[in-house]
């Protein structure tokens, strides 16, 4: 079996086009390891649907059992890191594949909506962060101009400042988590 495909040919990209497997995978990369009891309580859906889902994303590698639980209880946690589309190349879309290509588009689209979600609960709540927090935080934009090479070059830089800041925050009590989303957008119409 394939890092990309579970044993029925199911691609971990089709896997994960599911609004609860991917909210699953969501909760266990921000909030670590987890059993389905309490992966169904923080998503407010019951066990056995979770455990059921927990399974197919195991299946396809995205996560895993931590082999910590007894009996019942499985802990579990996430393999990759990053957004998904980042995740080891095993969400890559086959471009002949219409099904894999649907499920690109709905996991992009859920991204989407699961990031208008976190910006709008940080508008929401900024009132209430400390003020240096307040000036660093939120949204932003910067225009560059760029080949298709120096893009490749700048998204492969941020994601090295990113892993670097990953780990200087470990250990620090004054640290807070923060998701940094980046999202390229063309601004010129396609030529």
């Amino acid at each position: 079996m394939s890092e990309r495909t579970s044993s029925s040919g199911r691609t971990a990209l089709r896997v994960l086009a599911h609004p609860l497997r991917s909210r699953l995978l969501a909760e266990l990369r921000v909030h670590g390891a987890a059993t389905a009891t309490e992966l169904a309580a923080a998503l407010e859906t019951n066990t056995g649907a979770t455990s059921y889902h927990l399974r197919q994303l195991a299946e396809v590698g995205l996560i895993e059992d931590t082999a910590e639980g007894t009996g019942r209880r499985r802990v579990w946690r996430a393999v990759a890191t990053g957004t998904p589309e980042a995740s080891a190349g095993i969400l890559d879309a086959d471009p002949d594949d219409p099904d894999d290509l649907a499920a690109a588009d709905w996991l992009a689209r859920d991204y989407l909506e699961h990031f208008t979600d976190r910006a709008g609960a940080w508008l929401g709540s900024r009132a209430d962060w400390p003020t240096p927090w307040q000036s660093v935080l939120g949204l932003e934009d910067h225009l560059v101009l760029v080949s298709a090479e120096q893009m490749t070059a700048l998204r492969e830089e941020l994601v090295e400042v990113l892993e670097r800041y990953r780990r200087l925050g470990q250990g620090n009590p004054q640290a807070k988590r923060v998701s940094v989303y980046t999202c390229a957008l063309p601004v010129d119409p396609t030529p």
